[in-house]
């Protein structure tokens, strides 16, 4: 069943700049794709149209059953409600320590006290930081804060978890650990996983679906595989 249906896309800038062209798209539940092109190639413009921080200019873009493109901008937290969202630069709050980073997210939504604490647990166990639960973000390395992040997104217990550049700011070693950890949190929660990134290596280790875009287009669509140079 298809968690994410992109139907005749286009985004075009005031400035007249087109970022997305004629996409059409479909990403299944439980699926774990890559998105992957060069500066200028469009995959921002689609993350961001995907959690309703930008809006397509023509088209639909189905996720989980709600057209995100004709969301009201009252109504964006709803659907936001639903996903996890992981960034390139962790997005951590300095004074909070890790349990309360992560509790955070589950405060906002009005969660009960032992409701969180389960739930919070849990997460930070799933990103292998159980014993930093009271350090601060700046006690943590790169890789750990943006592990931090990754728990705080999946607190609510997401179908769909959207990661944009998630190691951008890591070295080759913390990257693959936190792939990998993407990849459990795919395999043993179910969750549908998008992530934008340059990272050759990562992409042609994981063996997961491969989306091309150049110009805007989707130009390849590997169901699992790796990907050429030439391809952007």
């Amino acid at each position: 069943m298809d968690l994410i249906r992109i139907k005749d896309v286009k985004k075009q800038y005031k400035n007249g700049v087109t970022a997305i062209c004629d996409l059409n798209l479909a990403i299944k539940k439980g699926d774990f794709a890559f998105i992957i092109g060069g500066s200028g190639s469009g995959k921002s413009t689609l993350i961001k149209m995907l959690y309703r921080e930008e809006k397509p200019t023509c088209g639909e873009i189905i996720v989980g059953g709600v057209n995100v493109a004709k969301l009201r901008n009252k109504k964006v937290y709803k659907i936001r409600r639903k996903l996890g969202i992981v960034f390139q630069d962790y997005r951590l709050l300095p004074k909070l320590n890790v349990y309360e980073n992560v509790a955070f997210a589950l405060e906002v939504l009005g969660a009960k006290k032992d409701e969180i604490r389960v739930k919070v647990l849990k997460a930070i166990e799933l990103v292998g930081l159980k014993a930093k639960v009271h350090n601060y973000p700046d006690q943590l390395s790169g890789g750990e804060q943006q592990r931090v992040a990754i728990a705080r997104a999946i607190v609510n217990e997401p179908k769909l978890l959207i990661c944009d550049e998630p190691t951008g700011n890591l070295d080759p070693e913390r990257s693959m650990e936190i792939v990998k950890i993407l990849d459990d949190i795919n395999q043993t929660c179910g969750t549908t996983i998008i992530m934008a990134t340059h990272d050759r290596d990562i992409v042609n280790k994981m063996k997961k679906r491969v989306l091309v875009l150049k110009d805007g287009r989707l130009v390849k669509d590997y169901e699992k595989g790796t990907y050429r140079n030439e391809d952007i």
